[in-house]
Formats: C-alpha cells, sequence, structure tokens
C-alpha cells in the first residue's frame, strides 16, 4: 500500500504514530554534573509529536563523555534529571529512546581528572576539542587493554539500566560519527592485532558484544543502533567500507534489533566523491516471517525497495530553508513500494505543518 510520512510504523515494540523521527541533537544545556533540567524538559516535551525522539548523546561514563554541559546516565542524579524529560514526552503522548555515547579519543583529560582519552589503538584525533576551558588540542588516545574491554561494555550495560529507571522507551547504540564504537569498526583508527582487531570480523565485534549487552537489558525489540557508512567522520576513516559496514548490519540483523540508523551526510560530506559508494553494497534483511528476503543496498540516494523487516532509518544531513522544505514534502508524497522513514532535525520539522498543508 501507499506509505507517507505521516503513516504509522512498528519501530521493534515501539508503536510510532508517523515517520518523523527526531534525529539526536546535542544541546549542551546540561546542570553541573551532566544533569538534565527544566530546559531538557521543555525542549523535549515540545517535540513530542515526532513519531519517536532519540535523545541528544547521552554519556554513558566519566571517561567517554567529553561534552561541555552534554547529559550524562551513570549518576544517580543524572537520572533524577532525567526523569521529568521522560515524563513530560510521555504526558503529551511522544516516545523516547536515550542514545548512548562514548566518545573514545575525543575526550580531552580535561574531562577525566587528566586521565588520557582511550580508544581502539594510540592515535590521535584530528582539531580541538570543546572543553569548559575553551577549546584545546586533542590529545592521543592509549588503546584499550583486553581486560578494560568489559568494563567499558559493563558501562553501557549500567548506562542502559539508568536509561530505564528514568522512563525512556528504549536505547540507541552510538556507533557512528568518528566514535569509540566507529574507532573500532574502522581500520583507520583501529591498529590492533588481537580479536578486535585486523579482520572485518574482528573489528565489528566490539559493536556485536555491546549490542548484545544492550539487549541483555532491554530486549532486542528496544535496542537500536546508529552507523555512519560514509566517508571520513571526524578523522575516522576505512580502507574499504563496502566490505565493513554490510558485515556490520548483517550482525546487528542477526541479533534482530529494532531498527538500524544511518547517518548520511550533507552536500559538502566526503560520502558521494568515493571511487566505490558503499551504497552498492548489499544488506540482507529479515522477512516478517522470520526468514531472509533478498539483499538491499545498505544505502542509496535512489528510492529503495519496502523492507519487511527491521527498519532502516536514513537520517539526512539537512538543517533547514529550500533543501529541507524539498526533501520533507518529497517524504509526505504517498507512493506504492517503498517504506517512507526519516530523521528529520528539529529546525527542518518545524516547517511540516506548512508543507503537510500545501503552503509556501
Amino acid at each position: 500500500m501507499p506509505a507517507s510520512l505521516l503513516d504509522p510504523i512498528k519501530l521493534g515494540a515501539i508503536d510510532a504514530p508517523n515517520r518523523i523521527i527526531m534525529a539526536p541533537l546535542t544541546r549542551g544545556r546540561a546542570g553541573p554534573g551532566f544533569v538534565p533540567n527544566e530546559l531538557a524538559v521543555e525542549y523535549y516535551r515540545q517535540r513530542a509529536s515526532a513519531g519517536l525522539i532519540i535523545s541528544e548523546a547521552t554519556g554513558i561514563s566519566q571517561e567517554g563523555l567529553g561534552w561541555p554541559s552534554a547529559p550524562g546516565l551513570w549518576t544517580d542524579a543524572q537520572v533524577e534529571g532525567w526523569k521529568p524529560v521522560t515524563e513530560a514526552v510521555h504526558a503529551a503522548g511522544g516516545r523516547i529512546v536515550a542514545q548512548l555515547w562514548h566518545m573514545g579519543r575525543l575526550v580531552h583529560s580535561v574531562f577525566n581528572d587528566g586521565k588520557q582519552p582511550v580508544s581502539a589503538s594510540a592515535t590521535k584525533g584530528e582539531g580541538r576539542a570543546h572543553t569548559p576551558v575553551g577549546r584545546l588540542e586533542l590529545e592521543e588516545a592509549r588503546p584499550l587493554r583486553l581486560d578494560e574491554i568489559p568494563r567499558v561494555i559493563a558501562d553501557y550495560v549500567a548506562a542502559a539500566e539508568n536509561a530505564k529507571r528514568a522512563g525512556f522507551d528504549g536505547v540507541q547504540l552510538h556507533g557512528a560519527n568518528g566514535y569509540l564504537i566507529d574507532q573500532f569498526l574502522r581500520d583507520g583508527t583501529n591498529l590492533r592485532d588481537d580479536d578486535y582487531g585486523g579482520p572485518v570480523e574482528n573489528r565489528i565485534r566490539l559493536l556485536r558484544e555491546v549490542t548484545e549487552a544492550l539487549i541483555g537489558v532491554w530486549g532486542k525489540d528496544r535496542v537500536a543502533v546508529r552507523l555512519s557508512p560514509n566517508g571520513e567522520t571526524q578523522g575516522v576513516d576505512d580502507s574499504a567500507p563496502e566490505i565493513l559496514f554490510p558485515a556490520a548490519a548483517a550482525a546487528l540483523d542477526a541479533l534482530g534489533i529494532a531498527f538500524l540508523e544511518l547517518r548520511e551526510p550533507g552536500p559538502d560530506g566526503t560520502f558521494w566523491r568515493r571511487p566505490k559508494p558503499i551504497w552498492r553494497a548489499a544488506l540482507p534483511m529479515r522477512s516478517a516471517s522470520g526468514g531472509r528476503s533478498s539483499a538491499i543496498p545498505i544505502w542509496s540516494n535512489a528510492s529503495a525497495p519496502a523492507r519487511p523487516g527491521p527498519p532502516t532509518i536514513r537520517r539526512a544531513g539537512i538543517r533547514r530553508g529550500p533543501r529541507a522544505i524539498s526533501i520533507i514534502r518529497r517524504w509526505l508524497t504517498p507512493r506504492s513500494n517503498q517504506t517512507r522513514i526519516s530523521c528529520v532535525p528539529a529546525k527542518a520539522g518545524t516547517h511540516l505543518r506548512s508543507v503537510s498543508d500545501g503552503a509556501d
């Protein structure tokens, strides 16, 4: 049947009344101790009419959070700060999941009592970090030891449990944009020669293990993942993304996650200029009956066929203005043989009512 952006869709255990997914947007408005405050309550309440809200990236630990005034989910105070947010969203009829974030090598030591940042390998991020004392040069990270990886996974689990205590409807693992999981995925930053480095199956191991651990807390139908199968992101890149990302997506599909979000860069990004576009890689998706449907592109700028299994959400790199209006108008138009889901930035979403009414 024809489907439009305003039609409902089931995202795992979450019944979304429309296909407008509010993108995670770093706000930097948390109070001391990385605790959400009344600004967050009002901000998310105002956007509760979206089919689903994905929260701003939320730190799982002091080690993993390196952004000024971003919220966390590792202390009791942070959990208490999130409770009024989720209550406000639910009271307004909305749904919200927490995006769990470890920034890896992009955390400056000023956030972690002078301790060196951690990553897959001893590499250094590009540029400078935003810190409470101004912009500072990023520092070389130290590689996580094998005996430390279970502790990092446990930090994700603790944050997931705290998200449940705070009243969220699920969690999304941030595996994109050059942060810790992405640093393990891509061979430009993963130089390891142990069970977490080298071949693709090793480099996707941490992604799989963390996802499995989150499923252990929430169940597979309330766990989502975000990946960025494009070119270089914050200095993180891979020599063969057309091999890496289908393997990662297939591993997630085998776990039966609620949905997979894929980030599309804006028109100035590197995605479209790659000599081997990732969109030619095939991703097998699970059918509604539990079997396998025919392979579909993991990413494409063309119309994709209908997906009967776990939804794949594309997050366009748009902000506002004519491009945002054009994309929203196109996605409002029903078409047969297509599953339409879009992750719309808040600025673009403010124009949705006028577009749907046919106004300029």
